[in-house]
Protein backbone atom coordinates (compact mmCIF):
# COMPACT_ATOMS: atom_id res chain seq x y z
CA UNK A 1 0.00 0.00 0.00
CA UNK A 2 1.34 3.55 -0.79
CA UNK A 3 2.02 5.87 1.43
CA UNK A 4 -0.52 8.53 2.30
CA UNK A 5 1.17 11.08 4.03
CA UNK A 6 5.03 12.43 3.17
CA UNK A 7 7.32 14.05 6.03
CA UNK A 8 8.73 17.35 4.92
CA UNK A 9 11.95 15.77 3.78
CA UNK A 10 10.14 12.96 2.10
CA UNK A 11 8.97 15.94 -0.05
CA UNK A 12 12.29 17.72 -0.32
CA UNK A 13 13.94 13.97 -1.39
CA UNK A 14 11.15 14.01 -4.16
CA UNK A 15 11.13 17.59 -5.74
CA UNK A 16 14.91 17.54 -5.30
CA UNK A 17 15.02 20.50 -3.32
CA UNK A 18 15.73 21.50 0.56
CA UNK A 19 13.88 20.87 3.46
CA UNK A 20 13.95 24.82 3.91
CA UNK A 21 12.45 25.32 0.38
CA UNK A 22 9.67 22.89 1.08
CA UNK A 23 8.76 24.71 4.71
CA UNK A 24 8.64 27.81 2.34
CA UNK A 25 5.65 26.41 0.39
CA UNK A 26 4.00 24.60 2.93
CA UNK A 27 3.98 28.05 4.91
CA UNK A 28 3.35 30.14 2.13
CA UNK A 29 0.43 27.52 1.65
CA UNK A 30 1.30 27.07 -2.10
CA UNK A 31 1.79 23.47 -1.01
CA UNK A 32 -1.08 21.82 1.55
CA UNK A 33 0.02 20.35 4.13
CA UNK A 34 -1.18 19.57 8.14
CA UNK A 35 0.57 19.96 11.43
CA UNK A 36 0.52 17.21 13.61
CA UNK A 37 1.44 16.12 17.06
CA UNK A 38 4.77 18.76 18.59
CA UNK A 39 6.25 21.56 16.93
CA UNK A 40 7.64 21.67 12.84
CA UNK A 41 5.61 18.16 13.09
CA UNK A 42 4.41 18.55 9.36
CA UNK A 43 2.80 15.93 6.68
CA UNK A 44 1.74 16.65 3.02
CA UNK A 45 -0.98 14.23 1.88
CA UNK A 46 0.80 12.23 -1.36
CA UNK A 47 -2.11 13.36 -3.51
CA UNK A 48 -1.57 17.14 -2.09
CA UNK A 49 1.87 16.71 -3.39
CA UNK A 50 1.25 15.26 -6.89
CA UNK A 51 -1.37 18.14 -7.52
CA UNK A 52 1.32 20.66 -6.35
CA UNK A 53 3.66 19.39 -9.32
CA UNK A 54 0.70 18.96 -11.95
CA UNK A 55 0.23 22.89 -10.97
CA UNK A 56 4.10 23.44 -11.90
CA UNK A 57 3.35 22.10 -14.76
CA UNK A 58 0.39 24.06 -15.53
CA UNK A 59 2.58 27.13 -14.72
CA UNK A 60 5.39 26.07 -16.78
CA UNK A 61 3.69 25.27 -19.95
CA UNK A 62 1.44 28.68 -19.56
CA UNK A 63 4.78 30.79 -19.06
CA UNK A 64 6.50 29.06 -21.97
CA UNK A 65 3.73 29.86 -24.24
CA UNK A 66 3.13 33.48 -23.01
CA UNK A 67 6.82 33.84 -23.65
CA UNK A 68 6.82 32.52 -27.54
CA UNK A 69 3.70 34.47 -28.18
CA UNK A 70 6.02 37.62 -27.04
Amino acid sequence: MAQRFLTLADVAEELAVSVAQVRVLVRSGELRAIQVGGRNQWRVESAALEEYIQEQYARTRARIEAEQRS
